[in-house]
């Protein structure tokens, strides 16, 4: 079944949790003691698996308020990932937001480049004042740097040296894009 809310492009589909989602996302995120992905998501911060039914509880009362700063990434009718976005600073309409891919099956094909975009696009039009999206990520997740280079954001800051991990020090680097620029580049 399509949810009216599904957001289709030509790799992935974009859609609103629903109750019947809560333990496959689950599974996909704490299932294993150190997921893959978390070697890429903030791998700085400490992980910490959640227990299920906190979980769940957590998303059903999510769910049931109609907060949706969290989609999911539909490949295939499978769930392979999630989009979010949250408010930096709301007064100022500094939004940002962010991605993970859970699968490592799904890395470098494209899907979270598409997922950015379409993620992007629908947060300027589902938002009228936002006059910028961006996000931030590490200098050792080069694949992140590069998909919002290829999307036509900027890189504008690095904090250089502010993340350590297994030892090394790595850059923050926030990439971002405004209104205008992204609907040259992509349209209303």
């Amino acid at each position: 079944m399509v949810n009216a809310n599904m957001i289709k492009g030509s790799k992935i589909s974009l859609k609103p949790i629903e109750i019947k989602d809560i333990p496959i996302l689950w599974n996909l995120i704490y299932r294993e003691e150190m997921p893959e992905f978390k070697k890429w998501d903030a791998p700085y911060f400490p992980w910490k698996r959640v227990d299920y039914e906190p979980y769940r509880s957590v998303m059903l009362e999510r769910i049931e308020q109609g907060l949706d700063t969290q989609w999911l990434i539909m490949a295939e009718d499978q769930i392979i990932g999630s989009v979010f976005y949250y408010w930096e600073y709301e007064p100022t309409n500094w939004m940002e937001m962010g991605i993970t891919i859970y699968s490592p099956d799904h890395w470098n094909g494209g899907f979270g480049t598409e997922a950015i975009k379409i993620w992007t696009s629908h947060l300027f039009r589902r938002f009228p004042d936002i006059p910028r999206l961006g996000y931030t990520t590490w200098s050792g997740n080069m694949r992140m740097i590069q998909v919002g280079l290829k999307l036509g954001m900027q890189e504008e800051a690095r904090i250089r040296k502010a993340r350590s991990y297994n030892g090394e020090y790595y850059d923050s680097v926030k990439l971002g894009v405004l209104r205008e620029e992204w609907e040259e580049m992509y349209g209303k």
